[in-house]
């Protein structure tokens, strides 16, 4: 039910009504738990089209020592008249094709035209979907170079793209992204990925893995020299790479772009980073996407609810 096209007109809506602040989100909980997991709540709502919901959601590390998946989310809706629960919904497979969505959007007004070259740090599950929108978004891209987290080619990673263009483990990070029109870090957020030196005029970067304060992937001293784009202003100096300015950053929104109440002119020099941080809008239009597919379909559990 998660149709590339579809997801990327819904994401593209919930930018737009974000833009507008027709869109309405709450403020994000995320926090630390003494288990070492990290749990957020993103809610929000859109008055205008009776649409309520949250994603409870978060990070435990530890599941991979048991071959389990490390993010963890689920998606209520809501009927803002009464508060009764329309649906819950898997909000794994929601965030990774949303947030794919949302990079690819990011690529289609910021990057420029004719970009051919892209490297990606990362292989996990939303490096593959950030890749597989990219590729869908930006179909001249030719050569994509990847960095995995023990550097050693990912061969289910190369499997599913290796059609699609030249792809290639990369071993020098600074070398890689010197040589990049595009590159996208969709890591956990560990730390600099690069240096700040390696940033060559011209080139777009998308920030997927910095969500929560602590986290970073972009080196210091690049926001100071690129244009800023984030999906919310507030958000992203809070839990994005917009945290780690040394100084008052200026942030223009994205939603602002598509909706097309701001124009870009885009000089060839210019660097810019899209810090994408995840917007509850995304979520929860995404999500009633899925369940008017599925009650049209039959598909899912019905559950009486007793009050």
């Amino acid at each position: 039910m998660l149709d590339p096209d579809e997801v990327l007109q819904a994401v593209r809506e919930a930018f737009e009504l974000h833009s507008s602040r027709e869109g309405v989100t709450y403020p994000v909980i995320r926090e630390t738990l003494s288990t070492g997991g990290i749990f957020g709540i993103k809610a929000g709502e859109v008055p205008s089209q009776t649409l309520l919901g949250f994603k409870a959601a978060g990070f435990w590390p530890g599941n991979r020592q048991h071959g389990g998946e490390p993010h963890q989310a689920t998606i209520l809706l809501f009927d803002p008249e009464t508060g009764r629960p329309h649906c819950v919904i898997d909000g794994n497979a929601i965030t990774t094709v949303r947030t794919g969505a949302a990079g690819a959007l990011g690529l289609q007004a910021l990057a420029r035209p004719g970009s051919e070259v892209l490297t990606v740090f990362g292989t996990g599950v939303q490096a593959r979907s950030q890749l597989s929108f990219a590729l869908r978004m930006l179909p001249g891209i030719r050569c994509v170079r990847y960095f995995s987290v023990d550097q050693k080619p990912d061969q289910e990673f190369e499997s599913g793209f290796a059609m699609n263009c030249d792809l290639q483990c990369a071993a020098d990070p600074d070398d890689a992204v010197a040589h990049s029109d595009i590159v996208i870090t969709a890591t956990p957020g560990g730390g600099p990925l690069f240096s700040a030196d390696a940033v060559g005029p011209g080139t777009h970067i998308n920030c997927v893995g910095t969500d929560t304060r602590g986290k970073r992937e972009l080196p210091p001293g690049l926001l100071e020299r690129a244009r800023l784009f984030v999906d919310d202003r507030q958000q992203a100096l809070q839990l994005g790479e917009a945290q780690w300015a040394s100084g008052p950053v200026a942030c223009e929104e994205l939603g602002e772009l598509l909706a097309g109440t701001t124009a870009m002119a885009r000089e060839p020099a210019d660097i810019t980073v899209f810090d994408m941080t995840g917007l509850a809008v995304q979520d929860i239009v995404v999500s009633r996407l899925v369940h008017q597919k599925a009650v049209v379909a039959g598909i899912g559990i019905s559950i009486s609810w007793p009050w």
